[in-house]
């Protein structure tokens, strides 16, 4: 008879999610789907509300990517207002959105995916984990937990919080940055680069043991998109939008992103609550994609950094076009890092970062706005209409997860052919599919949010460790 493995939950992912393997009568593989068991609705609750909330309320939907929904959020809401924001304002929002990429990336690399790479795809999932790299490597262990801490410290010193922040708004930022800050972010930046070159030199030491994942891991032909600069560079910020195939030729380029429901359809499949964005011009499904650092980096022309350009034309010689082994987004992560530090001293030395006009005020000028950005995982639309009081009458929230829904689970069928066999299953066959999920670091938070209640147990303990009371839902 025909058997299914599932895979559920997915682990150290953000969110929740779950994998269905099918395999026919002779145990081999014939399909497999990612499943995103939470249900998305956060546009609709946003309908009626006034749309400057937006950038504060769009950055409660997760705890890991705050900051990037307050980016294009408040884009959005710039728009609306009509307004060119100060320039000061528009370089701390960019420091603000590095610093939100260098400590996510770092959780990814350190933290979720590390694991796999220190202690082995097969290794016991009870020593899998991030206690396992303190015990196996500690300076690795160290690096991780430092580098994740000085991107949110500059997200706290920058907003005052680093969960949650509510420093960017509509038309600029609330504060300006202090002369002490500056100088604090800038004093902590020569060890984080430092902690990101011993990382590389480290990950790249050790990428020929992967050599089968590095074939299997969704390693494909495919589309990639994401924000460039006009001249071609890394861009996190601002830009216009670049499409380039597989073989690294530029499809589409310079494109406006106000103008990006011309290039990106939305599908939806019965089985799963996250949609499949797919490119317009090539159609549904064939018209795959990919984004986040490793398309980001498959688009660009140069990073516009010394070690970063150092770094990036190394990671370019790994295959002669576009960079196609999902499994080289870890190493993609940590040369974005390596930018993003250096572009933040960059603009922490600009002569007007200290410039106290950070915001314009202005009222609704236009009904719709829309704001696109670079989170860490990949573009990120804002997407807003109102009505002539200033309240939400549509909202569209396009998330980075999103875009890559159609390459996971094409990945994780690739993986699944090639290590599940019916007639063994073993835990590091099964592990090595969640992996190939684990290289996009998808946030489920973002991209679908939970209806009804979730499993809670809750027990009251007495000094001693017995149970006095109990409550489960």
């Amino acid at each position: 008879m025909a058997q299914q493995i599932t895979i559920d939950p997915i682990t150290r992912i953000e969110g929740h999610a779950k994998i269905t393997i099918h395999l026919d009568e002779q145990g081999i593989v014939r399909d497999a789907r990612l499943h995103i068991t939470q249900f998305r609705g956060f546009e609709k609750l946003c309908e009626g509300r006034r749309f400057s909330e937006m950038p504060a309320l769009t950055a409660r939907i997760c705890g890991i990517c705050p900051v990037s929904h307050l980016i294009a959020s408040a884009k959005a809401c710039d728009a609306l207002l009509a307004v060119r924001i100060p320039e000061t304002a528009e370089k701390l929002r960019r420091i603000f959105n590095l610093a939100q990429m260098v400590q996510s990336h770092a959780l990814s690399f350190f933290h979720l995916s590390s694991p796999d790479f220190l202690l082995g795809m097969d290794a016991d999932p009870a020593i899998r984990n991030i206690v396992g790299v303190i015990q196996a490597n500690p300076q690795l262990a160290r690096d991780g937990i430092r580098l994740r801490q000085f991107g949110q410290q500059i997200i706290e010193w920058l907003a005052g919080k680093r969960i949650h922040p509510s420093w960017v708004v509509p038309g600029g930022v609330a504060q300006p940055l202090t002369a002490e800050k500056r100088e604090q972010m800038l004093a902590g930046i020569p060890e984080a680069i430092d902690i990101t070159q011993r990382a590389l030199k480290w990950f790249k030491g050790i990428l020929r043991q992967f050599s089968e994942e590095i074939q299997t891991f969704a390693n494909f032909p495919s589309l990639f998109l994401g924000l460039v600069t006009e001249t071609g560079a890394l861009e996190h910020y601002d830009g216009v939008l670049r499409v380039v195939d597989s073989a690294g030729n530029v499809i589409a380029d310079k494109i406006d992103p106000n103008d990006y429901e011309q290039y990106i359809g939305e599908a939806v499949e019965p089985w799963t609550y996250l949609k499949f964005p797919y490119y317009k011009p090539i159609g549904y499904p064939e018209g795959i994609y990919r984004v986040g650092p490793l398309a980001r980096l498959n688009l660009i022309d140069r990073c516009g950094t010394p070690l970063a350009d150092e770094a990036w034309a190394e990671f370019r010689t790994l295959e002669r076009g576009a960079v196609l082994s999902s499994f080289h987004y870890h190493y993609a992560r940590l040369v974005e890092i390596l930018y993003g530090l250096e572009r933040i001293q960059q603009l922490l030395n600009e002569p007007d970062i200290l410039d106290t006009r950070v915001q314009a005020v202005a009222g609704p000028n236009r009904t719709e706005g829309i704001g696109v950005a670079e989170a860490p995982r990949g573009t990120l639309i804002h997407h807003y209409r109102i009505d002539r009081d200033g309240l939400i009458t549509w909202a569209n929230l396009i998330i980075a997860t999103g875009h890559n829904n159609l390459a996971m689970n094409r990945g994780i069928l690739q993986a699944a052919k090639h290590f599940v066999k019916g007639d063994r299953i073993e835990e590091g066959m099964l592990n090595r599919v969640e992996a190939v999920v684990r290289c996009f670091d998808p946030c489920l938070s973002c991209s679908t949010h939970a209806v009804g209640q979730m499993p809670l147990q809750i027990q009251l303990l007495s000094p001693t460790g017995e149970v006095l009371d109990e409550v489960r839902r």
